[in-house]
């Protein structure tokens, strides 16, 4: 069994022509993207000692980015100096991805490809991100095997993803698709969210040991979202070191 759902990647096809519009379907990831990328750029720097204030710290470290969209964290670790490879089932996204990185000048390389395909290959990775994915795949445990297989052993992954809870599922799913209409209705299946408890048990299994957990939430007053330390209710990281 595979682990792309073909329903999920139609789900996404359909608007992949609005990857990089800030106000269109993908506006919440978006938002999310600050967020995401301090503490993806603070994994990176602690696992490696690198300097933080550096222009480009990630010179010489290659990044797989698993369900990469149109490149909305490829683009930024490319910038950092990082090597970046940049992956998704959706054909329509990555010709999207690949439009955009040339605009902007960044090399980068893209494959309309799954993990299934790629841990054939051999090709490891020193960061291995999947961000806002787990959630959409079929067979979590041999996805986070595949991602665990795709990391060298000095280098690290990274999850983001949405709980399991009452509070994501009114704010995830109903508030999100239907009141706030940030994203389409239909964009998640709540039954398909994982407790930190249940991801992390799948990376033990897969290999790899959890070195940081954390949540992100959303500020009504400043309409942003931010890192949080213990609230892991609807949005969370977690960082994992391959063992």
């Amino acid at each position: 069994m595979g682990t792309v759902n073909q329903k999920e990647i139609a789900q996404f096809a359909k608007d992949s022509s609005h990857w990089w519009d800030e106000d269109g379907p993908f506006k919440p990831l978006h938002r999310l993207n600050p967020v995401r990328l301090s503490y993806i750029k603070e994994q990176i720097c602690d696992a490696w000692s690198l300097d933080r204030q550096s222009l480009k710290p990630f010179k010489g470290i290659s990044i797989l980015d698993i369900g990469c969209g149109g490149g909305l964290v490829c683009e930024p670790m490319a910038r950092l100096g990082a090597e970046v490879t940049g992956v998704d089932a959706d054909q329509n996204a990555v010709s999207v991805a690949e439009e955009h990185a040339r605009l902007s000048g960044l090399d980068i390389q893209y494959k309309a490809t799954s993990t299934d395909v790629m841990v054939k290959s051999k090709e490891k990775f020193d960061v291995v991100l999947a961000l806002e994915i787990v959630e959409h795949v079929d067979d979590v445990d041999k996805f986070v095997h595949d991602c665990v297989d795709l990391c060298k052993s000095t280098g690290i992954i990274i999850f983001s993803t949405l709980n399991r809870t009452p509070k994501s599922f009114l704010l995830g799913k109903v508030a999100a698709e239907y009141i706030l209409r940030w994203v389409p209705a239909g964009t998640h299946d709540w039954k398909k969210f994982l407790k930190p408890s249940e991801l992390a048990k799948a990376i033990r299994q897969a290999g790899g040991e959890v070195i940081s957990t954390e949540g992100m939430v959303f500020d009504p007053v400043r309409a942003e979202f931010k890192r949080s330390a213990n609230d892991l209710a609807v949005n969370y990281f977690i960082a994992v070191r391959k063992i």
